[in-house]
C-alpha cells in the first residue's frame, strides 16, 4: 500500500475513534434523557432525532462549504468530519439506547428513584451497564457507515480507505495498492460485525419482561431542562435545519437548477431506485420464505451471508464488480450496479420481512398445511397479506437509500449516467452547490419521509 495507504488508513481508524466517541456519547446521553427525564417537549424531540437520517452527509458537508464561503469560514479536515459523521450517523446509537433504556433495568431504575438517587448516578450505577452491550452495537453500525462514506471524506480532503480504493483503481491505474486497501476494510468490518454479534448475544441474556413505566422520569427544570433541550435538538437541527436554510437562503436562485437534463437525472434516479427496491424485496421474500419451514445448516448460511452486505463499504464492493462493470455495453453496466446495490441493501428489506414473520405463529402455517393447503398456498393467503406493511416500508427504505447513496453509484455507474446524488458530490467538488438546490431538496425529502416511517418503531421500541 505505500506511505500514502498507511496514512489512509490511520486517518480512517482516527475518524472511527472520535465518531465513535462523540456521536456514541451523544447517542448514549440523549437517549437516556428522552427515555428516563421528564422536560418540555421530550416527546417531540424524541422523534426529532431520527431526522439526521433524512440527509445523507455527503450533502451536509457540501452545504456547510457552500455557507463557509458565504459567512467566511472553511470547512476541512478531520474535525469538520468528525462532527458531520457524528451526527448523521448518531440515530443508530440513539435507536438503540432509547429501547435499552425503556426496556432493561426498569424496575432498579424505578426502585433508585423512589429512594431519590439523582438521575445521573441511577445511569451510571444501573442503565449504563445493562444498556452497553446495545450501545456497542449502535456504535459498531455508526462505523460500518463511516467505513462505506466516501463524499464527505473526499470534499473535506481527509485521507481514508473509501477515497484511497477510489482513487487508485479509478484515477491512478493502481490495482494493488486499492486491492491492499479494501482487505483492511474488511478486516476492519469484520471486526466490527464480531463485536456486534457478541454485543448482541451478550444482551439476550439481560433480556427480561420489561415493567412498564408507570411513573414518571426525573423532572428537569430551569437549567437542566434548557441544557437537555438543546442537546436534544442539536442533532437534527444540524443536519436538516442548516441545509434547510441554505435552501432558503439561495431560493432566489433555484431557477438555475431547471432544465431538462434535471428531469433526466430525476427520473433516471427514481428509476434506478424503483427497480432496486422491487428486485432486493423479491429476493429478501424468497430468501425469508424459504427459510421459513426449512431450517437447514446450509439454508441458514445463505441467510445470514445474505445479509453481511450492509456491513461492507460501496467502494470495496464496487471494486469487486467494476472488472465486469468494463463492458461497453450500458446494459450490463447497469445491472451489475443495482447488483451491487441488491448486495448492500438486502439486509435492510429482509431484515423487515423477518421482524414480521417472527411475529406470525408457526400454527398458523400448520393449521392451513393440516387443512390441504400447499406452501405456495400458505405464503399466498396467510404470509404475503400480513406482510403488505412490512413489504411497502422495506421497499421504501431500500429505495430512498439507493437514491442517496454515493460510493456504488459514482464507481459502478456507466459512462454519462449520473444520478441526483452523484450531480450534488460534483456540483460540490465544482463549488456549484447552487445549481444542486433542486436534487438536495428532492434527497431531503425522500430522507424526511423515510425518517417519519420508521417513527411507529421508535415509538414501539
Amino acid at each position: 500500500m505505500g506511505i500514502a495507504g498507511g496514512e489512509e488508513v490511520l486517518e480512517t481508524l482516527k475518524v472511527l475513534v472520535l465518531t465513535s466517541f462523540f456521536g456514541g456519547g451523544l447517542g448514549t446521553l440523549n437517549g437516556w434523557l428522552l427515555s428516563n427525564c421528564d422536560f418540555k417537549f421530550r416527546k417531540v424531540l424524541r422523534i426529532c432525532q431520527l431526522i439526521p437520517l433524512a440527509a445523507p452527509a455527503y450533502l451536509i458537508t457540501a452545504v456547510l462549504q457552500d455557507l463557509g464561503s458565504i459567512f467566511g469560514y472553511q470547512v476541512t479536515g478531520l474535525w469538520w468530519g468528525v462532527l458531520i459523521l457524528s451526527i448523521s450517523t448518531y440515530p443508530y446509537v440513539f435507536i438503540l439506547a432509547n429501547e435499552s433504556f425503556n426496556k432493561f433495568g426498569v424496575n432498579q431504575i424505578n426502585a433508585s428513584r423512589g429512594l431519590g438517587v439523582g438521575p445521573w448516578r441511577s445511569f451510571f450505577k444501573i442503565a449504563f451497564p445493562m444498556a452497553l452491550p446495545a450501545l456497542i452495537t449502535g456504535i459498531s453500525l455508526m462505523c460500518m457507515e463511516v467505513m462505506n462514506e466516501l463524499g464527505t471524506f473526499a470534499l473535506l480532503n481527509i485521507p481514508s480507505i473509501s477515497t484511497g480504493i477510489a482513487e487508485n483503481w479509478i484515477i491512478d491505474g493502481n490495482p494493488k495498492s486499492a486491492i491492499g486497501l479494501s482487505l483492511v476494510a474488511l478486516f476492519i468490518i469484520f471486526t466490527l460485525i464480531i463485536f456486534e454479534k457478541f454485543s448482541r448475544r451478550k444482551s439476550k441474556r439481560w433480556s427480561e419482561n420489561p415493567a412498564s413505566r408507570d411513573s414518571q422520569g426525573w423532572e428537569l427544570k430551569k437549567t437542566r431542562a434548557l441544557l437537555a433541550i438543546t442537546l436534544s435538538l442539536f442533532p437534527p437541527i444540524f443536519s436538516f435545519g442548516i441545509p434547510c436554510f441554505w435552501v432558503l437562503l439561495n431560493i432566489d436562485q433555484i431557477q438555475k437548477g431547471l432544465s431538462i437534463e434535471l428531469l433526466t437525472l430525476s427520473f433516471r434516479t427514481i428509476s434506478l431506485g424503483f427497480f432496486t427496491a422491487l428486485i432486493t424485496m423479491l429476493f429478501s421474500l424468497m430468501i425469508s420464505l424459504a427459510r421459513r419451514p426449512n431450517k437447514s445448516f446450509l439454508l441458514g448460511l445463505i441467510t445470514n451471508l445474505a445479509g453481511i452486505g450492509y456491513a461492507i463499504p460501496g467502494t470495496v464492493l464496487a471494486l469487486s464488480l467494476i472488472s465486469i462493470s468494463s463492458s461497453k455495453f450500458n446494459f450490463i453496466a447497469i445491472c451489475l450496479l443495482v447488483w451491487g446495490y441488491l448486495v448492500r441493501f438486502l439486509t435492510i428489506s429482509k431484515g423487515s420481512i423477518d421482524s414480521s414473520l417472527e411475529r406470525i405463529s408457526p400454527s398458523l402455517d400448520e393449521a392451513a398445511l393440516g387443512l390441504g393447503e400447499d406452501w405456495l398456498g400458505v405464503i399466498k393467503r396467510i404470509h404475503l397479506p400480513l406482510l403488505q406493511g412490512p413489504i411497502f416500508v422495506g421497499s421504501l427504505l431500500v429505495f430512498v437509500d439507493t437514491i442517496k447513496e454515493l460510493p456504488i453509484t459514482f464507481i459502478l455507474r456507466p459512462f454519462d449516467f449520473d444520478t441526483l446524488s452523484v450531480r450534488i458530490y460534483q456540483y460540490a467538488g465544482d463549488e456549484r452547490m447552487v445549481e444542486a438546490i433542486l436534487p438536495a431538496i428532492f434527497i431531503m425529502t425522500l430522507g424526511l419521509i423515510a425518517s417519519i416511517i420508521l417513527v411507529p418503531s421508535l415509538e414501539k421500541n
